[in-house]
């Protein structure tokens, strides 16, 4: 729980009358001013606000009469300057704060309001009413002001009170969900809770998260386990309501279109009243090819055949390594749910009376099973684990997110993958449960989307689950490579194209993936176009994809072919690009191929180019423009050492890099300095 608001300190001395009357109509002025009064504490505040109104005229009166005060006067003053400066912070603290929580510290934060109030009407004790030379009017409105303060009961709103109760109740339904699989979230109710706080839109619910997490981060300083254990439950219940709320805007067409299907599929089939009979007439396609029986957790292997989560868990934990109805090696072993087909067999299930028995095989119970330890430690304590709080959070709604990719709307796809796409943005948790909970196969899909927003939301989720390096395998798996290619050539936006291209190095971090993209001359030339057209951020992911692929030597005659390295010199220049560097890098590495190091040896402008960076360029710029000239003028490149020896700078740069650069760059100039020496040697002096 928050400390109380310290009081302001003030210098032992008294401010000059002037300086104090003038601080004191400033800060009452920016108190009297404050617009769009938070939905918490509105009455404390409106009220507080309208009393330093009241004192605002006090502080005009007595600066008009420019006379001498009474020191009872003064340190009155002082003191309500003390006060209103609380008043300003605590009201700051209800705006900018998070109204979940200020709503659970509800009768705390009216106690603050009521405090300031007492402490005002304390300072007024000691105001000489009688020596003041005042209007009538303000003399009267302090007199109404002293006695209210000094009678004013503490005020805390009812509504706010049963609000308070019934969020606590949600958060208690949804601790019990997360932790037993039981329990029920009514939805409805959070809604109105949170509207009427404030959380009405999806943008609300993004910041009213943030300032939980800034919460729980300040609490942790403070040693308050319990209290960063409530704010992690409350950023829980968040993130899961905000997907429930905003997505699930189409249930019963969902069951509808499930409902439709079913009867497709069931129309011919004759259904009698015995569960005996019912199960003969199972779809074949919905019975595990393995076990023959109805699939309740169907799941997608690596060789896209779809099986029953139990079947193919014991086939493969038994030791196969291959597709059971296929019989190909399975290139991974992550078995990712189907979420179109188990909504067909759950309606199936239900028209036709059949008990269905959910699989307790989620990521997270693995997870629960492999921390016993932690679990242990943690019904040791007492407390509400704040981990596993965030990590159900995820779950839940990966899965739930992951279902509406499977058979949402285009709307619901829409905002389903952006919302993939802000939970996969930071914690490596977080993609891999997202991963595990299938969102892969369905994101790659809805890259080729015709909606803008759509592709541009599900290529940047993928990129945010590929720092998981365990899911840049699954990524590539699913068949990922020519659809984010397409989006990096012809993207709907210009931030799609450019986050296929940082993708594409993200992934070409792994080395068979490398192998793989290098197989493909499209991506080479795509990443060359955005290097050429894309802007500041586009460019700088371009050439770092370039940069990563090229460090497989196989690949780096393609970046060659596709026009890299004109373009790379041009760039060196280019200020606003702001990717000197990376392009210097590159080239050195294209260097490395006897087609890049041809191509770079006749570039006119690239000696100037390089002489300056030599120069003027950062520490990194010099090592790697230094590493360049190097490479070229070696092993048959006499006519480019001439060349540099021509450019009249470029012997007083090398020589100051010798002896003022790093000690890689020191170790390297001179080493180039010897090699001009002997290029020189038979026609002119020798190189001083």
């Amino acid at each position: 729980m928050d400390a109380v608001l310290p009081p302001i300190m003030i210098s032992s001395g008294l401010m000059p009358t002037g300086s104090l009357m003038k601080s004191l109509i400033h800060i009452s002025s920016e108190v009297a001013s404050v617009e769009k009064h938070p939905f918490l504490q509105f009455r404390n505040i409106s009220t507080m606000i309208r009393r330093i109104k009241f004192l605002s005229f006090l502080f005009e009166d007595i600066r008009e009469t420019n006379s001498p005060l009474p020191p009872s006067s003064l340190l009155c003053l002082t003191e309500l300057f003390s006060v209103i400066q609380r008043v300003k912070l605590l009201i700051q603290r209800c705006k900018g704060g998070s109204s979940l929580w200020a709503l659970i510290q509800t009768e705390f934060l009216s106690n603050q309001f009521h405090a300031l109030v007492k402490e005002m009407g304390g300072a007024l004790d000691i105001l000489p009413l009688n020596l003041l030379n005042l209007s009538t009017d303000t003399r009267e409105q302090v007199e109404l002001l002293h006695k209210q303060a000094k009678r004013v009961d503490l005020l805390v709103d009812p509504q706010e009170l049963l609000r308070r109760e019934e969020l606590l109740q949600i958060m208690a339904s949804n601790n019990q969900k997360n932790s037993r699989n039981k329990g029920f979230v009514d939805f409805v109710k959070v809604k109105e809770v949170f509207s009427c706080i404030g959380l009405r839109s999806p943008l609300d619910y993004e910041e009213e998260i943030s300032k939980l997490e800034a919460e729980a981060e300040k609490q942790a300083g403070t040693g308050g386990l319990i209290v960063v254990s409530n704010i992690n439950n409350l950023i829980s219940l968040l993130t899961y309501s905000k997907s429930v709320i905003f997505i699930d805007r189409h249930r019963e067409e969902i069951k509808e279109n499930f409902k439709q299907l079913s009867a497709s599929l069931n129309r011919n089939q004759d259904v009698s009243s015995s569960s005996q009979s019912i199960l003969s007439n199972i779809p074949d396609e919905f019975r595990c090819p393995i076990s023959l029986d109805l699939m309740k957790d169907p799941v997608i292997v690596a060789s896209g055949h779809t099986y029953d989560r139990n079947s193919i868990a014991q086939w493969i934990n038994s030791g196969h390594h291959t597709c059971p109805k296929s019989g190909k090696r399975l290139i991974h072993r992550a078995l990712i749910p189907n979420y179109a087909l188990k909504g067909l067999v759950h309606q199936w299930c239900q028209d036709n009376n059949v008990p269905l028995i959910e699989n307790s095989t989620s990521s997270y119970s693995k997870f629960e099973r492999s921390s016993s330890k932690s679990k242990l430690s943690e019904k040791a304590t007492g407390h509400f684990s704040p981990t596993k709080a965030a990590m159900d959070a995820v779950k839940m709604t990966a899965e739930f997110l992951v279902g509406k990719l499977a058979m949402g709307s285009p709307e619901i796809q829409r905002q389903a993958a952006y919302e993939l796409r802000l939970l996969a943005k930071t914690g490596m948790d977080n993609r891999r449960i997202i991963a595990e909970a299938g969102a892969i196969p369905f994101l790659v899909t809805l890259l080729s989307s015709t909606d803008p927003r759509i592709q541009e939301n599900a290529v940047t989720a993928l990129l945010n689950l590929s720092i998981f390096d365990n899911n840049k395998i699954l990524i590539m798996a699913a068949g990922s490579i020519d659809s984010i290619i397409n989006v990096l050539e012809s993207g709907k936006t210009t931030e799609a194209r450019e986050n296929a291209a940082a993708t594409i190095f993200s992934l070409s971090i792994i080395s068979d993936c490398k192998v793989t993209i290098g197989t493909r001359p499209r991506a080479f030339s795509a990443l060359v176009g955005l290097l050429r057209e894309g802007t500041a951020t586009g460019k700088k992911d371009a050439v770092s994809a370039l940069f990563n692929l090229s460090v497989y030597n196989a690949n780096k005659a393609s970046v060659v072919f596709a026009g890299a390295v004109p373009l790379l010199i041009e760039l060196l220049m280019d200020d606003k690009a702001g990717i000197t560097d990376d392009a210097l890098t590159l080239l050195v590495l294209l260097s490395g191929c006897s087609e890049g190091l041809e191509e770079i040896r006749q570039s006119r402008i690239l000696i100037p180019m390089v002489i300056d960076i030599l120069r003027f360029g950062s520490t990194k710029g010099k090592e790697s423009s230094i590493t360049l000239l190097l490479g070229l003028c070696k092993d048959g490149g006499e006519e480019f050492a001439r060349c540099l020896l021509i450019n009249p700078r470029s012997i007083p740069s090398l020589q100051s890099l010798s002896s003022d650069g790093s000690l890689k760059a020191r170790r390297k100039a001179d080493a180039l300095l010897r090699l001009l020496n002997r290029c020189c040697s038979q026609s002119h002096n020798p190189v001083v």
